[in-house]
């Protein structure tokens, strides 16, 4: 079952994400990698950018994890003048085993949570639970496609963002 744009805004709202329309297919950018690579497989020559990772444990996760993805998202230049951008979501009832993937345009407001550590404003698509805390990983890209950024929790036990910004090659 397909949860609504109403209750996706609902689940957005609590991390600072403002919803403002779901995508039609024939809407998604072109994505700035290669067929066949996503963000965690992209290599310095097709522009992929990494922030310092942060262990789980540390305490201080949530805001390193949040600074950093910010800087990232300004540096980069995933931001609008509007604070707008695309945001990976998935439409599927938290009940359904299918994934229902879609992108989302959003605004980012000027309070906002990445959450992580014990627990967190996001959703649980958004979201891992490695142990005893919640990491948060996702996926976004600029509204005209020319970057996106996916925060992921690696096999080491440490998160980072990684930028994939093709026009920022040297």
């Amino acid at each position: 079952m397909t949860i609504t744009d109403a209750e996706m805004a609902a689940q957005l709202a609590p991390g600072g994400f403002l919803f403002l329309r779901r995508l039609g297919e024939d809407e998604v950018p072109p994505y700035p990698l290669p067929p066949m690579y996503g963000p965690a497989s992209a290599l310095p020559e097709h522009g992929r950018f990494d922030s310092p990772p942060v262990d789980i444990d540390d305490p201080d996760l949530p805001t390193l994890v949040k600074e950093s993805w910010f800087r990232m998202a300004n540096e980069y230049g995933l931001l609008d003048d509007d604070r707008e951008f695309l945001l990976g979501v998935d439409y599927a009832d938290p009940e359904d085993v299918n994934r229902e993937w879609a992108w989302a345009q959003v605004r980012l407001l000027n309070e906002w949570n990445l959450g992580g550590g014990d627990d967190g404003p996001l959703p649980p698509w958004m979201r891992f639970y490695m142990g005893r805390r919640f990491v948060p990983e996702f996926t976004v890209m600029a509204l005209d496609g020319r970057m996106m950024m996916n925060t992921t929790l690696w096999g080491n036990g440490r998160v980072s963002t990684i930028a994939i910004c093709p026009t920022r090659m040297s």
